[in-house]
Parts: C-alpha cells; sequence; structure tokens
C-alpha cells in the first residue's frame, strides 16, 4: 500500500531535509525511524525540501510498503524512534496515484521576524531578528508586485535546480503582534505554485530592505522585472522559515494544519 504522513520539526539541528552522508538531516532520521519500526529498508518521498536550520509545521511524505498496520499505529511506532524534535502528526493510507509533490497544488510558507533592540534568546533558531522598526503599509504594498505569474529569477539561489523560474503566487499575508512598546513579531506568510531555492529567504531580505525604508515599495517590481539575482538583498536568515506544507485537492482526503501550526508566535 502507498502510506502518506505529515511531520513537523525543529530543523536547527539539521542540514536540511534531504538525505546526505553525514546522516545528519530530517529524510535520514524519518528513514531510520521507519526501518526501526518496520524492520524493512523504506524510502521516502518529500513535498518540499527544507534547507539548513529550516522547520517544518507539515512536510507530507509518501513511502510504498508491503505492510499492514493502523494509521495509529504507524503514527506511534514510528514516533517511538525519532528524535524529540521530529514527530510524524498523523498517517493515512492513500491511493497508489496520490504523489506528495506531484498531487500538491500549491505550498505555503511562513517566515516570524522578531523586530526588537535586544537579540532573541529563548527564540533562537526560530525566529529572524531586526533591531529596526518596520513600516507595515510599505511592505503590504510591495507584496502586491508579487502576485500572479512571474518569472522569479531574481529571487532564485545560483544552486536551484528547478527547471522553470516561472512560478504563480497566489497569497501573501503580513500581520503584526506586538509584545512591548519597543518589540514585536512580525509573520509573513506566502503560498505558491511552487518556490525556488532560497525564494522566501531572498523575498524577505527585499521585504526588510523596504520595511525600514532603505527601498521604496516599487523597488521590489524593479528586483522582479531584472531577473537577475545580484538586483535582490542578500539571503536573509532560514531561522524565523517554517514549512507551513502543501495543499491538496479535497478528494485525498488529507489534512491542512495540524497542533503544530499554533506554535508559531
Amino acid at each position: 500500500m502507498r502510506l502518506a504522513m505529515g511531520l513537523s520539526y525543529n530543523g536547527q539541528a539539521y542540514e536540511g531535509w534531504q538525505s546526505q552522508l553525514s546522516g545528519k538531516t530530517v529524510q535520514d532520521r524519518l528513514e531510520a525511524a521507519l526501518q526501526k519500526f518496520t524492520q524493512t529498508r523504506v524510502q521516502t518521498l518529500c513535498a518540499g525540501r527544507t534547507d539548513s536550520g529550516v522547520h517544518g509545521l507539515m512536510q507530507v511524505i509518501h513511502f510504498d510498503t508491503e505492510l499492514e498496520r493502523t494509521a495509529q499505529s504507524w503514527l506511534r511506532g514510528t514516533n517511538r524512534y525519532l528524535p524529540l524534535d521530529i514527530a510524524v502528526q498523523w498517517a493515512r493510507e492513500v491511493p497508489r496515484e496520490f504523489h506528495c509533490r506531484g498531487s500538491a497544488i500549491s505550498r505555503r510558507y511562513a517566515y516570524v521576524l522578531l523586530e526588537s533592540p535586544v537579540r532573541p534568546s529563548v527564540e533562537v533558531g526560530r525566529v529572524g531578528w531586526i533591531y529596526r522598526p518596520l513600516d507595515l503599509e510599505a511592505m503590504q504594498q510591495a507584496a502586491q508586485y508579487l502576485m500572479g505569474e512571474h518569472d522569479f529569477t531574481s529571487f532564485r539561489a545560483s544552486s536551484c535546480q528547478a527547471l522553470t523560474p516561472v512560478k504563480t503566487m497566489t497569497h501573501i499575508a503580513i500581520s503584526r503582534k506586538s509584545t512591548s512598546p519597543n518589540a514585536a513579531y512580525w509573520r509573513f506568510e506566502f503560498e505558491a505554485s511552487a518556490f525556488l531555492h532560497h525564494m522566501i529567504r531572498n523575498l524577505m531580505g527585499c521585504f526588510v530592505k523596504i520595511g525600514t525604508g532603505d527601498k521604496p515599495p516599487e523597488w521590489m517590481a524593479d528586483v522582479l522585472a531584472a531577473r537577475d539575482r545580484d538586483a535582490a538583498a542578500p539571503t536573509f536568515s532560514p531561522d524565523g522559515l517554517y514549512f507551513l506544507g502543501p495543499r491538496y485537492e479535497a478528494h485525498w482526503g488529507l489534512p491542512e494544519r495540524t497542533a503544530a501550526y499554533d506554535s508559531l508566535p
């Protein structure tokens, strides 16, 4: 049968999702746990690879197996062998034609940014940081230039392996939650057909430039039109980046969110 799982993980201790020779990736830890639970070799595919230090709130994976277990057994059995910073949130048997990556109609990310004169401590690794105040209206205006189908080459890492830089941005939301007179958490949410390597972190670098007043909102349109990575701001920190997961058509019957969503500021 084909099994799909939704995982959450804190990415601080790992070299990203994809398996590496070092073995220090989320995929390596998951497949080792599945092997211990099933006593067979299991190879997984994921909906979206995450980089070193990036977190996942609902990474979706699938694999094929001849073993028959209940969904609860797959969840509890796999979690028994996973490190504490990775957890299976749900497990579902799916039709053979389901593909965690190919069946996704969009993907979602969030970036959490701390605006404070003092660097983060308890939240270190879980939030980005900016010590200068940000202008919400300016950033929201800049976001409008990114909506729709565009060539996002200016926000693409040189190592990106995507076949095309053309993606469709369907949703950007920016919100602010004050925690004291001098500090606040910013949450940037993105949804698109797909994302390029480092695309969100490169967009965040530009949003910060605009939010602090170093560049006008119209600069985002200029960067987009340039189709040149050198036109954009430097790549921002991975610390506050969360993969919220893919979105699927309803007939697959898979969850759209997990309890881990509520852990974000």
